[in-house]
């Protein structure tokens, strides 16, 4: 999904500041309520972890939950996007219940649709065992898929139908694609792919090395 999230490689962000010296992990009380709030949000949505479905209800924010609220508040508009999603919280109960602790006397609106079935994650983490050898090896050019779904995906945007060298293979693991739509874990081998940055972006661009973490069903020859 080409959404908002997807900023790799696109202009006008400003520089990347490097971290603080002693920076603290949350800057203010909120932020750590936000970041356990989101967690269950997810867990009690989903029935258990699943990472790649939250990744997925960020990245289908509008501007304003993604970017304006900050890196923390974004957290908390997905965990409530997924609830309302399987129908834990009616649309609009959020609000509602922000202006009865404002003072206001609000009535919540009720779930009018039965949850959605609970999913069950099927073994702890991603790291998962294929049968299957890996399809590309080390030293290996490959090029990235010029794909666009509408569905989640873990294929950056400024990597399609650009080509680098495999630099690892690394071990197989759950493919986004299909976990983040409760679609199954589909496990598949997973590369470091290496790219020119002058691949990517052109003879002007300052000369380095770029590696993504790209699965199998990512990549192809290049022949």
């Amino acid at each position: 999904m080409d959404g908002i999230a997807d900023m790799g490689g696109t202009p006008g962000w400003g520089p990347v500041h490097p971290p603080q010296r002693d920076e603290p992990v949350f800057a203010e009380d909120w932020q750590g309520k936000a970041f356990a709030l989101a967690i269950l949000s997810s867990r009690i949505a989903c029935g258990g972890i699943n990472t790649d479905a939250f990744r997925h209800a960020l990245e289908r924010l509008d501007r304003a939950a993604y970017l304006d609220d900050g890196y923390f508040g974004r957290w908390l508009n997905a965990g409530e996007l997924m609830l309302t999603e399987r129908s834990v919280l009616a649309p609009g109960a959020i609000e509602a219940r922000a202006r009865n602790l404002r003072g206001e006397r609000v009535a919540e609106p009720p779930v009018t649709e039965p949850a959605r079935p609970d999913y069950a994650p099927t073994a702890e983490g991603s790291l998962r065992s294929v049968n299957a050898a890996p399809a590309f090896d080390v030293g290996e050019r490959v090029r990235a898929k010029s794909t666009s779904t509408p569905g989640h995906t873990r294929l950056p945007r400024y990597v399609r139908g650009h080509t680098g060298v495999v630099d690892i293979v690394q071990p197989a693991h759950v493919l986004p694609d299909t976990n983040a739509h409760f679609l199954g874990e589909n496990p598949q081998h997973v590369y470091t792919v290496r790219f020119d940055s002058r691949e990517l972006w052109g003879s002007d661009a300052e000369p380095f090395a770029l590696t993504v973490e790209m699965y199998e069903s990512y990549l192809e020859t290049t022949a």
